[in-house]
C-alpha cells in the first residue's frame, strides 16, 4: 500500500494470543530492512476468533454456516492473500490448527517455511520435518533467514 516493493515478504504465522509475534516482527524488520515482515493479522487482538464465534452463535449460525458468511470469508481471504504473496513463512509456536494449516499450505506451494520454538516442546512431533527448518531461538531463525538472503 504505497510502500516500495521489498526484496522478500516474510509471513509470520501464529496465534492471536501469542503477542510475542509482534516483537519477533520488529526484530526481523531491524535485521532485514529490505524485506517486508507481515504480521498485520494479529492487530484485531487475542480474542478476535472468540468474538467472531460468539457473534455467529448469537445470530444462530452453525460453524459450517459461519465459515461461509461474510466475516468468515473475508478474514480467510485476507490471510490467504498475504500467504500467497509471501516468499517465506515462519510459524511461531505455540500455535493452533490454523497456523499449522497455513504453514502446510505455504510449504505445499514450494516455498520455504520455518517453525520457531522458544523452548523445546513437552510433546515432540516428527512431522515438523516437513518444514524447511526448525529453530529454537530468534538468533537461530535469523541465521536461517540470512542463508536465504545470501543465496545459500
Amino acid at each position: 500500500m504505497g510502500e516500495e516493493k521489498k526484496d522478500k515478504v516474510v509471513y509470520l504465522i501464529g496465534s492471536l494470543k501469542n503477542r510475542k509475534v509482534i516483537g519477533l516482527a520488529k526484530k526481523l524488520r531491524e535485521n532485514f530492512p529490505t524485506w517486508e515482515v507481515f504480521d498485520d493479522w494479529i492487530s484485531p487482538g487475542p480474542e478476535a476468533d472468540d468474538f467472531w464465534r460468539d457473534y455467529e452463535k448469537e445470530r444462530g449460525s452453525t460453524y459450517k454456516q459461519a465459515l461461509g458468511n461474510w466475516a468468515g470469508k473475508h478474514i480467510f481471504e485476507f490471510d490467504k492473500h498475504h500467504l500467497d504473496r509471501a516468499d517465506i513463512g515462519v510459524l511461531y509456536m505455540p500455535c493452533g490448527k490454523s497456523g499449522h494449516l497455513e504453514l502446510g499450505y505455504h510449504l505445499g506451494k514450494g516455498k520455504p517455511g520455518f517453525v520457531l520454538f522458544d523452548e523445546e516442546p513437552e510433546r515432540w512431533d516428527v512431522m515438523y520435518q516437513f518444514a524447511t527448518g526448525v529453530c529454537f531461538s530468534h538468533d537461530e531463525l535469523l541465521h536461517e533467514l540470512n542463508k536465504i538472503k545470501n543465496g545459500n
